[in-house]
């Protein structure tokens, strides 16, 4: 039987490196080509397909056995505040797509792909305790406070509804800021801030740094694309995954100072103008983090645990 993977970006292609070496049969969909990304893995195809596109969708699952899905295709955040439109079409109606898949091939397990911004919004509600998946939330005054948020919220509660209603073995898996993959063009926030001071270490020039999503008050947690993957597979092969949902995070917290610290360390001295009386989370959400995220749920229902922190993510991924 065939494992469906959508979404050929880092954290898909990742992931079909791991199944491939394990000898499973894969069919890797996106709307492009990926560059750079062998296409002889053994057991793997490659199908140039759109996940809102459930005609073809379905098309392909039955022709190549599916009975597994990992659904990684999304629009990130700046490809959303571009392009609303596309990207809630692409984060919405994709995920429906595959969790109705799901639901008629009656997929062993499907796994999708969420986000710890989902909990952003009640930072300033919570304490200092550890945040758990199951977060209380206002419904009006902790709404998302952005666009990809909400989709991660909206693909969450249609896997649970799956769940329940239907019996779809669903799991959602909420990363932190997520580092690693081609450091010299990042499309997400963290991804960008890095490459910034990375070059600017290498270089020894000054770093401005000028970018407001850049800063964060407080601290933040970030996650390995490796550690990403494998806790993938092990929701993939998790026996009872009862909670459902799961936040994927290193448990160690940074300042943006600590990180700044890491990469001169690592790469070379640097100047950099560092903000004062940053107020604002990670991002530019409205909060700074209050604690870090409760991930002993992963720990004891899918056996996974975080192996890499940001110093090994420096020195793994930007070193060339």
């Amino acid at each position: 039987m065939t494992v469906l993977i959508t979404g050929a970006g880092l954290l898909g292609q990742e992931v079909a490196k791991r199944l491939s070496e394990r000898g499973e049969s894969l069919v890797l969909v996106d709307i492009r080509q990926p560059k750079n990304f062998p296409e002889d893995l053994p057991g793997m195809r490659f199908v140039e397909l759109d996940v809102t596109d459930a005609k073809s969708l379905f098309a392909i699952a039955h022709e190549t056995g599916v009975n597994q899905i990992i659904h990684t295709a999304a629009v990130l955040s700046n490809g959303l505040r571009a392009n609303p439109l596309l990207g809630l079409k692409v984060n919405l109606m994709g995920t429906a797509n595959i969790l109705e898949l799901a639901r008629t091939i009656q997929a062993r397990r499907t796994v999708t792909i969420s986000s710890a911004t989902v909990v952003y919004s009640g930072f300033g509600a919570f304490d200092d305790t550890p945040i758990p998946e199951d977060a209380s939330l206002r419904m009006l005054s902790d709404r998302p406070k952005s666009l990809y948020a909400a989709t991660k919220v909206a693909g969450e509660n249609l896997g649970m509804l799956y769940r329940d209603l239907y019996g779809v073995s669903h799991v959602s898996l909420r990363l932190a800021a997520v580092i690693g993959g081609d450091a010299t063009a990042p499309s997400s926030v963290p991804g960008q801030l890095l490459a910034t001071l990375v070059t600017a270490a290498k270089s020894g020039k000054h770093c401005a740094l000028d970018n407001p999503l850049f800063h964060w008050g407080g601290t933040e947690e970030f996650v390995d694309l490796r550690d990403c993957a494998d806790a993938v597979i092990a929701a993939l092969d998790a026996d009872d995954p009862k909670l459902g949902t799961y936040t994927i995070a290193h448990s160690k917290l940074w300042t943006l100072s600590d990180v700044v610290n890491s990469v001169e360390r690592i790469f070379g001295e640097f100047t950099c103008d560092l903000p004062n009386g940053v107020t604002t989370g990670f991002a530019g959400f409205p909060f700074q983090r209050p604690a870090a995220s409760d991930t002993s749920a992963s720990e004891h229902e899918l056996g996974f645990r975080c192996k890499h922190d940001l110093n090994d993510t420096l020195t793994y991924w930007f070193t060339s």
